[in-house]
C-alpha cells in the first residue's frame, strides 16, 4: 500500500498521539456507564479536565488547584500566529531549496535526520508534493488566524495549559512532518513535470473543505451577533441549517476532510500522513462527541437524528 514502509521517529510521535486520543475516546464512552462514585474519582476528574475545553468544560466540577491550569480559549489565535510564522519560514526555506538550490540550515537538516531516520542527499530532487502541502499549510494557518481574530466570537471558556502547549507543538511538528516527507520519496525531474492527477484532486478537496470550515465558523459566530453587527450574547445557541442538520460539529468534519485532501496529494502512499489522518480522526471524534453531548444535555428539543461528527455514522 505504501511506497516505502519506514516507521520513523515522526511516525512514532503521530502514532502515540493517535493512540492516545483513541484510548481517551473509548475511555470517555465507557465512563458514561460507570457507577457515579467512579465518575467522581480524582483520576476521572483530571481526565475530564484534560480532554474538555470551552463550553464542554464550563460546568465541570474540578478542584481549585486544577483551575490554576486554565487559560482563555480565545488564546486559540496563538496557535495560528505561531504556525504562520514558523511554517512561512519553512516554506521560504523549501522554495529556496527548490528554485535556488540553497540547502537547509544545518540545524534543520539534523532535526529532520532524527525525525525521519533518513539522511538527505545534497543531490536530492525536491518534490512538488512537499511544496504544495507546505503552501496549503501556510494558507490554512493564515485563514484560521484571520477567523480567530476577526470572525469567531469566543465565550469566556477555557482550555487546559497542556492543551495550549500541545496546540503550539502541533503546528511546529506539522511543518517538520511536511519537510521530512520528501525524504522517503524523492522527486523525479523538474517540479511541474511531477504534477499528477492526485495532486489536483487532493488540492481541490482541501480547498473545498477549507471553504466548508469557514462557512461553519461564520455560521457559529452569527449566532452571537445581533442585527446591528455587535456581539449580542456569548451563549451557546443551537446551530441550524446546512451541514449542521447532519452533524453537531461540521467544522470538525471539515478539518478531517482537509487531511483527506492531504493524503490524496500524497497519492495515498504516505504512511506518515495516514497516521496523521488517524490522529485527526480520533482527536476530533472525541471533541465532537463532547460537544454533541453538551447540546443534548442543554436542549431537550435537540434533533435526535443529528450525529456528532460524521453524517449517519458517528
Amino acid at each position: 500500500m505504501w511506497k516505502s514502509f519506514n516507521f520513523s521517529v515522526v511516525d512514532g510521535v503521530w502514532s502515540s498521539f493517535a493512540c492516545g486520543f483513541f484510548v481517551a475516546f473509548c475511555a470517555h464512552k465507557v465512563s458514561q456507564y460507570l457507577a457515579r462514585r467512579q465518575n467522581t474519582s480524582r483520576v476521572h476528574v483530571i481526565f475530564e479536565d484534560l480532554i474538555r475545553y470551552g463550553k464542554t468544560k464550563q460546568h465541570l466540577k474540578s478542584d481549585d488547584w486544577l483551575r490554576v491550569f486554565n487559560i482563555p480559549k480565545r488564546w486559540f489565535w496563538h496557535f495560528y500566529a505561531v504556525s504562520v510564522g514558523w511554517n512561512s519560514f519553512l516554506l521560504v526555506l523549501c522554495l529556496n531549496f527548490t528554485f535556488q538550490h540553497q540547502p537547509y540550515p544545518t540545524w534543520l537538516t539534523g532535526l529532520l535526520d532524527v525525525l525521519t531516520s533518513v539522511p538527505r542527499s545534497d543531490s536530492a530532487v525536491p518534490q512538488l508534493t512537499t511544496v504544495l502541502v507546505q503552501l496549503l499549510l501556510v494558507f490554512h494557518s493564515v485563514r484560521r488566524l484571520q477567523e480567530c481574530l476577526f470572525v469567531s466570537v469566543f465565550s469566556n471558556g477555557s482550555i487546559h495549559l497542556v492543551q495550549y502547549v500541545f496546540g503550539l507543538v502541533y503546528y511546529i511538528l506539522m511543518g517538520l512532518t511536511v519537510l521530512g516527507s520528501d525524504r522517503l520519496q524523492e522527486g523525479t525531474g523538474p517540479l511541474l513535470s511531477q504534477l499528477e492527477w492526485f495532486h489536483v484532486v487532493g488540492a481541490v478537496v482541501y480547498i473545498l473543505a477549507s471553504c466548508m470550515q469557514h462557512q461553519c465558523l461564520v455560521h457559529l459566530a452569527r449566532l452571537r451577533i445581533g442585527k446591528s453587527g455587535s456581539v449580542e450574547t456569548l451563549a451557546h445557541r443551537v446551530p441550524e441549517g446546512g451541514w449542521f442538520e447532519l452533524v453537531s460539529c461540521p467544522h470538525y468534519l471539515a478539518e478531517l476532510l482537509l487531511y483527506v485532501g492531504l493524503n490524496l496529494i500524497y497519492g495515498g502512499a504516505s504512511l506518515t500522513w495516514f497516521i496523521v489522518f488517524l490522529y485527526v480522526l480520533f482527536s476530533h471524534a472525541l471533541e465532537a462527541q463532547l460537544s454533541h453531548e453538551y447540546y443534548i444535555s442543554k436542549h431537550e428539543s435537540y434533533p435526535k437524528n443529528r450525529k456528532a461528527f460524521i453524517p449517519f455514522l458517528l
